[in-house]
């Protein structure tokens, strides 16, 4: 072997170790982003069946006392009724929006009674559904946080590069499409 097939099957090894090294590191990372996705997912899996379980409290905690606000019941019921934990994320997203604009319009309805506002588990069911709301939007903020560095990574080069070796496509953020956003009209001027 001449000195100049040794330098080149030297810098071959070298590029070859080289694009390993990176296809070693960027596969790592990409793991490590989706299973932070996968793990942000769970988390706010879990608040969304605690509201769904916590729902029916508060539905039939104020159902006796607020029978003008029939519909509003009625919505949040039907839109509890509509949770599917296995559901493409867009759709568990939109139909979690559409709980949380019902859910928000029956605790204002509830501020209107006293009755209500002064009875203890009414006041406690409140605050449980009014902290897994919050809990539900900070999941889903760190939730889209982990997609969003999922998908611009294999995006970028290198994991780009060896990203369809290994099926890694897009994931869908916890979001709803703008149309779904618009909140619905209230009418609470049937009160008593």
């Amino acid at each position: 072997m001449t000195p100049g097939q040794a330098a080149a099957l030297f810098a071959v090894i070298i590029a070859l170790g080289l694009i390993g090294f990176l296809a070693y590191v960027s596969y790592n990372a990409v793991v490590k982003l989706a299973e932070l996705a996968d793990r942000g997912w769970a988390n706010i899996d879990v608040a969304l069946k605690q509201r769904h379980d916590e729902l029916p409290n508060l539905v039939s905690a104020v159902r006796d006392v607020m029978t003008f606000e029939r519909d509003v019941l009625e919505d949040v019921t039907r839109l509890r009724a509509t949770y599917q934990p296995e559901a493409p994320i867009p759709q568990q997203a939109a139909t979690s929006e559409a709980t949380t604009a019902a859910v928000q319009r029956l605790l204002a309805v509830v501020e209107r009674y006293p009755e209500l506002r002064s009875a203890g588990n009414v006041t406690a069911l409140q605050q449980e559904i009014a902290r897994l709301e919050d809990v539900i939007a900070t999941r889903r903020e760190l939730y889209n946080d982990a997609i969003f560095r999922y998908n611009t990574t294999i995006a970028q080069v290198p994991a780009g590069l060896i990203a369809p070796l290994f099926g890694w496509r897009p994931r869908a953020f916890f979001s709803v499409a703008p149309h779904e956003a618009i909140p619905p009209p209230v009418d609470l001027r049937n009160s008593a």
